[in-house]
C-alpha cells in the first residue's frame, strides 16, 4: 500500500471531524490513538491509527476507496455539530474534500 494522500479526514471517538493537511501534520497533532474512531485520506481510502499516546502512526487500512462512508460521516458531523451549516455537496471527490475546512 502507498502513503495516505492529504488532507486526511479523521473522526474521533465522538465522531467530531478533523481535516488535517497531511499525514505528518496529523501524526504530530493527534495525541491519543484510543480517541481515534476512523479516518480517510483525500482519495477516501480508509486509514488506521496505531501507536502510543503522543507517538501515533497513520497508515492506509485499504487501497479501496470508501467514498460513501466518508460522505455519510461528513454529513453526520455537520448535522450533529455544525447546526445551520451545509456539508459540501460536490459530486467530484476532489472538490468535495477540497471544500472541507482544513486545520493546519
Amino acid at each position: 500500500m502507498t502513503t495516505p494522500i492529504g488532507p486526511v479526514i479523521i473522526f474521533d471517538d465522538e465522531f467530531h471531524m478533523y481535516v488535517l493537511k497531511d499525514r505528518a501534520f496529523a501524526e504530530a497533532w493527534w495525541e491519543m490513538p484510543d480517541e481515534y474512531a476512523c479516518g480517510f485520506d483525500a482519495l477516501a481510502r480508509p486509514l488506521r491509527m496505531t501507536g502510543e499516546p503522543r507517538t501515533v502512526t497513520l497508515e492506509l487500512a485499504s487501497d479501496e476507496p470508501a467514498e460513501a462512508d466518508l460522505r455519510r460521516l461528513v454529513a453526520d458531523h455537520y448535522r450533529r455539530f455544525l447546526h445551520g451549516q451545509t456539508p459540501p455537496t460536490a459530486s467530484d471527490l476532489a472538490a468535495f474534500v477540497g471544500a472541507l475546512p482544513v486545520e493546519g
